[in-house]
């Protein structure tokens, strides 16, 4: 196979659509499928090298497969990464973030508003193993700083987060990550790398949901580990290895074609969003409306300076609670109802009884998940159909 190897002269749109290529003998245009899982070897001693790691070549599609290396190769351009590793699910990949590096005796802090499995993970399931964990309000640099004790080995944030549209200040947690030989996973779901760059602002490990805008039509899972740290590569790609999380070829193969288009649909959903934004700010039954780049944001200042556009996700709140929130939502017509996010079509979701009810009451008031809270994910239609979707549901309160 003839491999086109990442240039740094072409502009980040080419590499999306050229970038980790690899093309077999018959010169296809569009990405092959590998749909196998074992490889044969020209001789004993070919696959006893390609098994040292003394010899190029494939030996096991759980450990890499030539459709699952041009995603990462293209995934790893896009990003600034030396390393890239595919995993099954985004879950998959935050998971193998953190057991790869961590051991008993190691200490987490963890930013409080995050995915509701995240917070599984950092609160419930690593200390099972005899890691502990800190949970901090992500926006007070102070917090991370006091949490910080002589066995913490990871930093663990999230930003913007989900679903709330809180901001951590990448740098200023990197920079007390630097100071103290700590290090800082980012969770860059929600902006990806077409609008937050985490590596350039100090992270140590960036991981996906490719399932989410990465793929962007809601066709398949996957997720993705990157890094630029030789020996937390070696870490990350032997747990996969051991323990299976890998990603399939085919969905591998998806994620390659979703990542033809994920700078044009990334840019024209946030567009979208800015206006549907602007439309639902200070309008009846809406008591809050959260967008990383709206005016009226908190931290619209933060948002400005880590992230080059709001993304395609924001938060409202409507007023007078679940009853509300719940008749709003099944007046909806075009917008859709669904837990997923990042999908070319507009979706909605009320995060208090589907992604994060497992979190106590308490906890979720904490991370200002309140009963009338909405997630909405603006897609690609027509913006101003959107738009009169949601002001015929409004309506109806």
């Amino acid at each position: 196979m003839s491999e086109k190897r990442r240039n740094a002269k072409y502009g980040a749109q080419t590499n999306l659509i050229h970038g980790g290529t690899q093309r077999s003998q018959f010169g296809e245009t569009s990405e092959a499928i590998f749909m196998n899982s074992g490889y044969t070897y020209e001789s004993a001693a070919t696959a006893e090298l390609r098994f040292k790691g003394e010899a190029e070549g494939f030996i096991y599609t759980r450990f890499g497969n030539p459709t699952t290396k041009m995603f990462e190769d293209r995934l790893a351009l896009l990003d600034g990464a030396e390393y890239c590793y595919a995993t099954a699910t985004g879950m998959a990949a935050a998971n193998t973030s953190l057991f790869s590096i961590l051991k008993a005796g190691d200490h987490i802090v963890a930013g409080r508003a995050m995915f509701g499995s995240n917070v599984y993970i950092a609160d419930d399931l690593l200390p099972r193993f005899g890691v502990s964990s800190t949970i901090v309000d992500g926006r007070d640099i102070d917090a991370w700083q006091q949490a910080i004790r002589p066995n913490t080995k990871v930093f663990l944030l999230e930003t913007p987060t989900n679903p709330g549209i809180e901001l951590v200040d990448i740098a200023a947690v990197s920079k007390l990550c630097k100071a103290n030989g700590i290090i800082l996973i980012v969770d860059n779901v929600f902006a990806t790398p077409i609008l937050q760059e985490p590596f350039k602002l100090g992270a140590d490990i960036v991981f996906y949901s490719a399932t989410k805008l990465i793929d962007g039509q809601g066709r398949a899972m996957a997720g993705a580990v990157l890094c630029n740290d030789e020996e937390i590569a070696a870490q990350v790609l032997t747990y996969i290895r051991q323990t299976g999380p890998s990603c399939s070829p085919f969905n591998a193969w998806i994620m390659l074609k979703g990542l033809e288009t994920l700078d044009l649909r990334v840019r024209q959903q946030t567009l979208n969003a800015e206006k549907v934004a602007d439309f639902l700010y200070g309008r009846k039954h809406v008591s809050k409306m959260l967008y990383p780049t709206h005016k009226s944001h908190p931290q619209y200042e933060l948002a400005k300076q880590q992230m080059t556009g709001g993304g395609n996700m924001l938060a409202i709140e409507i007023a007078g609670g679940k009853d509300q929130a719940f008749k709003f939502c099944n007046a909806l017509e075009l917008v859709l109802y669904s837990n997923n996010l990042g999908d070319t079509k507009s979706l909605i979701c009320h995060p208090a009884t589907t992604t994060h009810q497992r979190l106590d009451e308490e906890f979720r008031q904490k991370l200002g998940i309140t009963s009338g809270l909405l997630r909405l994910n603006v897609g690609l239609e027509n913006v101003e159909d959107v738009i009169a979707d949601l002001e015929q549901a409004l309506a109806q309160l």
